[in-house]
């Protein structure tokens, strides 16, 4: 099989103008995927969101690994979150809300289908790690429940 660089370069030019993270084409037999990671970008929002925190020394320690606390809920697939079932409809969590196992936290919209994610256990949202909209990658923490 002959790789058209050209058509390479302009999907990676296109990931870059729709801040996308990952492309596919497929033709006959030809199919040409091109991704790229964000985990930089992820972990942007994290940190803005606790620049106002007051307890400044405490916050960077917490926020720093959010991976890898007990109660952080994390995506299992590749896919854009959406905080709420629709743009005008209330988020489904907020940070301090109280959560049983099998409530809705977050949706995962992946190849046009819509795949709710939910608590696997009950407790209090203490953190919501991603924006609405945002992509997500497999295995990035999503929420910590506490």
């Amino acid at each position: 099989m002959q790789v058209d660089v050209k058509l390479v370069r302009q999907l990676a030019e296109l990931l870059n103008e729709t801040g996308l993270t990952e492309i596919e084409v497929e033709e006959d037999a030809r199919k040409i995927r091109v991704a790229k990671t964000v985990q930089a970008v992820a972990a942007a929002p994290v940190a803005a969101a606790a620049a106002p925190a007051p307890a400044a020394a405490a916050a960077p320690v917490a926020v720093a690994a959010p991976a890898d606390h007990p109660g952080a809920v994390k995506s299992p697939m590749v896919g854009t979150a959406y905080l709420a079932s629709s743009p005008e409809a209330a988020p489904f969590v907020n940070v301090g809300d109280s959560v049983k196992e099998g409530d809705t936290l977050i949706i995962i919209e992946a190849m046009k289908v819509m795949n709710p994610i939910t608590a696997p256990r009950g407790g209090k949202v203490t953190q919501v790690l991603v924006a609405n909209g945002q992509p997500v990658e497999y295995d990035q923490p999503l929420v910590v429940i506490e």
